[in-house]
C-alpha cells in the first residue's frame, strides 16, 4: 500500500499532468476526481495522506473544499497543496490563510510539485 493521493481537478488533462507526476514518486497511489463535490464524496472512503487541488471549479471551489477539509478532524493536519492559475498575492495568502501548506501556478514545472510533496511527506 502506497501513500495516497487525492488530486482535485476539473480539467483532465492538468489531472492527468499532475498524477503523471505524482506517479513518479515511489509508492504514491493517486486517485483523481474532477470537483470539489466528488471531493467531498471521495474523502470518506479512505484516509488520503496528502491533497492537491485547483481554486476554480464548476461547484465547491477550492477555497470552500479547504475550508470543509480543515473541518474534518480526519484530515484536518493533512498536506494539501493548491495548484491554481489564479496568481494574486491575494489569492496566494487567502489559500495559505484556509490551510494549504503550499500554493503552486500554473503553468508549473514538475520539479516544485515533486519537492513541494517530499517537504511535506517526506
Amino acid at each position: 500500500m502506497g501513500i495516497e493521493v487525492l488530486v482535485v481537478e476539473d480539467s483532465a488533462t492538468m489531472r492527468s499532468l499532475i498524477a503523471s507526476t505524482i506517479e513518479t514518486i515511489e509508492d504514491v497511489v493517486v486517485t483523481g476526481v474532477a470537483s470539489g463535490f466528488e471531493a467531498l464524496k471521495e474523502l470518506p472512503r479512505r484516509k488520503y495522506e496528502l491533497i492537491i487541488t485547483d481554486i476554480n471549479m464548476p461547484d465547491i471551489n477550492g477555497l470552500e473544499l479547504i475550508r470543509f477539509i480543515r473541518e474534518n478532524e480526519r484530515y484536518k493536519d493533512t498536506p494539501l497543496i493548491i495548484i491554481s492559475t489564479e496568481s494574486s498575492k491575494r489569492d496566494r495568502e487567502r489559500g495559505l490563510a484556509l490551510g494549504a501548506n503550499a500554493y503552486l501556478i500554473k503553468p508549473f514545472e514538475p520539479h516544485e510539485l515533486i519537492e513541494a510533496i517530499e517537504r511535506m511527506i517526506g
